[in-house]
């Protein structure tokens, strides 16, 4: 490793783009309630979960510089029945799309909170500002640009919430205790799974299987990859590890709405500087969601219908921009219908499960993969991980089917 560790430095890229598309506005109030509601006690949900993404991301990583085919190419080829093949690509299409397009709403609102705060304007004025700033890094930006973005975002999130919980001397035995001794404490099993659910996302997948096209070079490059993927998936860990720590330090049994509470608590540490810290770090949590919602949409769609090109593909922008101009619209009126939000919630709860058990059968084609194919350890390792994970899109998916038919 030390021998290449200028050139693994090199190669990140394409984890940083994963990394910095789970750390949203949703996962950075989730840790903030986690560790507010319960300690440090839920630390080892953030650790699984980064585990689980690592394991799920290197078999992406893995199957697409083998085979030089994105995640949609394979799941087609892995069905030879014209209707199965039909009735999987449609509905993770559309089960992805309709996510995305629920969610860019409350992606720019959590991004317009920092902004907000700091300008003290409403958010509706502010996010639809972000939103046509996010439809020029479509229309007009690159992969590489792309990537230069998010590595920006993800040193600003890492210097700040890390920073943080560095400055605050939190109970180190707690932290241990709590990352490697698993409890459920009463009434923490939602956010036990709000945890996981948000760095575990399936469009990610797809981000993640064309991003390394425009990356590395065939397989020849696979340690390097498998690199990038390690490491910035596990900064990723240790930035949302280190809101949750600072949150339970700081604000534990305090009800939260947002990390801005986090600013009270730091004002004898950083004194009038500390809403303007976690409000940049808020800021640059909600725009690499944003950025990453339409991006996932248009990875998804373009690899399902095997488009080419790429993110310069026209037909690769085009929903790009749909995308991020439904989400300037409806931020701007606050249009985030529950509803609709609940349906997606049940799609993607569907959708989990299904992708997670497609790609493990994938990776262990020995005809497709050859000697690349699962271990008996990363099977082992696999096979846990997407059993915990299609759970837990089960259990969301009747979370989000129960409140709909009670709403």
């Amino acid at each position: 490793m030390f021998k290449h560790a200028g050139k693994i430095l090199r190669s990140l890229g394409p984890g940083m783009i994963i990394t910095a598309s789970f750390i949203g506005p949703g996962t950075v109030t989730t840790m903030t309630q986690g560790g507010a509601g319960f300690g440090y006690s839920l630390l080892w949900a953030v650790v699984f979960s980064i585990i689980a993404t690592i394991v799920l991301q290197e078999m992406i990583i893995r199957l697409s510089l083998v085979t030089r085919e994105g995640l949609g190419e394979a799941i087609q080829d892995l069905f030879s029945n014209k209707i199965g093949k039909l009735i999987i690509v449609w509905f993770t299409l559309i089960a992805v799309t309709i996510g995305c397009a629920a969610y860019i709403s409350g992606d720019l609102i959590g991004t317009s909170l920092g902004a907000s705060y700091l300008l003290n304007l409403p958010e509706n004025w502010v996010a639809p500002v972000i939103g046509v700033i996010i439809l020029l890094i479509g229309l007009f930006g690159n992969y590489k640009f792309l990537e230069k973005v998010m590595l920006v975002l993800m040193v600003i999130m890492g210097a700040i919430f890390i920073t943080t919980m560095i400055v605050i001397k939190p109970d180190v035995m707690g932290i241990l205790k709590g990352a490697f001794i698993p409890t459920i404490p009463d009434g923490s099993i939602l956010t036990v799974i709000a945890l996981i659910g948000t760095t575990v996302v399936p469009y990610n997948f797809f981000i993640h299987s064309t991003a390394v096209h425009e990356r590395f070079n065939g397989v020849k490059e696979l340690k390097f990859a498998r690199w990038d993927t390690i490491i910035s998936i596990t900064v990723g860990g240790v930035i949302s590890a280190a809101i949750l720590i600072s949150a339970a330090t700081l604000i534990k049994g305090e009800e939260v709405s947002s990390v801005i509470q986090l600013a009270g608590p730091l004002e004898p540490v950083l004194g009038d500087a500390a809403p303007i810290v976690i409000s940049v770090g808020l800021f640059a949590a909600g725009l690499s969601s944003a950025i990453a919602s339409p991006t996932g949409a248009a990875a998804t769609i373009s690899s399902l219908l095997g488009w080419k090109g790429g993110m310069q593909s026209k037909k690769y922008k085009l929903v790009f921009v749909v995308i991020i101009i439904i989400g300037i619209i409806t931020s701007a009126l606050g249009f985030e219908p529950l509803q609709v939000l609940l349906i997606a919630q049940a799609l993607n709860g569907m959708i989990l499960p299904i992708i997670a058990i497609l790609i493990f059968i994938i990776i262990n084609k020995k005809n497709l993969m050859g000697r690349f194919v699962n271990t008996l350890w990363l099977n082992i390792i696999g096979g846990l991980v997407v059993l915990t994970v299609s759970f837990l899109g089960i259990y969301s998916f009747i979370d989000a089917i129960t409140s709909f038919i009670s709403g």
